[in-house]
């Protein structure tokens, strides 16, 4: 999901993840509310990944319009060009993530009847203990 979608602040969201190369065809959508991550969390994140990941995340500034793909392999070379000594790849002032704090699940799995399978996780407390409430909903 851009975070461009997803705006500055905090707030509810809702993810869906759909998968129609196999048979049968699925989907996961999760409910919650979102925060954005520290800097220094993204910071320590981003030098995680390898170079490759981090150049790739200066050249691709998501979701905005690009000439071509061209464009960014000529960029991603200059690039690796440049912190081929080793140095440390500055972190994107726009790069960062943002941390979901789920609130429901669904599960939901095709079927050729429609007689879809779905089912729903969603937060419950059994004797002070959180858990979660599997409900089985209709197509």
């Amino acid at each position: 999901m851009p975070g461009n979608s997803i705006g500055k602040g905090s707030g509810p969201v809702d993810c869906n993840f759909f998968q129609t190369a196999f048979q049968p065809q699925s989907k996961v959508r999760v409910e919650g509310s979102v925060q954005k991550v520290s800097d220094e969390e993204s910071e320590q994140y981003f030098h995680s990944c390898p170079q490759g990941s981090q150049l790739g995340a200066i050249v691709s500034q998501q979701s905005t319009v690009i000439p071509g793909r061209l464009f960014l392999y000529q960029q991603y070379e200059e690039l690796e060009e440049k912190y081929s000594d080793g140095s440390l790849i500055p972190k994107p002032k726009y790069w960062g993530g943002y941390r979901l704090k789920p609130e429901l699940f669904e599960f939901w799995q095709g079927q050729p009847s429609r007689l879809h399978d779905r089912l729903q996780y969603s937060p419950q407390e059994v004797s002070e203990k959180h858990t979660w409430k599997i409900s089985r909903l209709a197509p």
